[in-house]
């Protein structure tokens, strides 16, 4: 019977570890609702980008990606950003996605221009590149290494 016991309280304080664990998570990570003002953006390779998606400005982060689609006219990527309403973004200002490390994971990048008129809220950021794809990258220089060593 006082084995029975001990389970039943080990069991609780696992359980009790478990929830602590799942509530500090919610907490830290920015899974809420994200303010701000949307703006969008096109981008001939969106891959990487999800909703929640990091958008940066000189490493700091002032939004994040609301939300992504195809345009069906120009069969470009959209993609609408929500950028924190203390950040006023110049209209020549440009955006990129960048790899966040090795092992996949992006970012938007945005450039602030030199503009005195500042992005209105729904309005586009304009200049744009879209993601890298590393491995094709590494792919091609490993072919143009072997065709060039296969001349010589």
């Amino acid at each position: 019977m006082r084995k029975n016991i001990i389970e039943t309280i080990m069991g609780g304080v696992v359980l009790l570890v478990a929830a602590s664990f799942l509530v500090f998570v919610f907490r830290s990570s920015d899974t809420g609702a994200s303010s701000g003002y949307a703006v969008r953006a096109q981008f001939d390779d969106a891959s990487g980008l999800t909703p929640g998606t990091d958008v940066r400005m000189a490493g700091v982060k002032i939004g994040v990606v609301a939300e992504q689609g195809l345009d069906p006219q120009t069969y470009l990527a959209r993609v609408v950003m929500n950028i924190d309403e203390s950040i006023q973004l110049p209209t020549d200002s440009s955006a990129r996605i960048i790899p966040d490390g090795l092992l996949g994971g992006n970012f938007i990048s945005v450039e602030p221009g030199g503009e005195e008129e500042m992005i209105q809220p729904g309005g586009a950021i304009q200049f744009t590149q879209g993601s890298i794809n590393v491995v094709d990258l590494l792919g091609r220089f490993i072919f143009s290494a072997a065709d060039a060593a296969t001349s010589e």
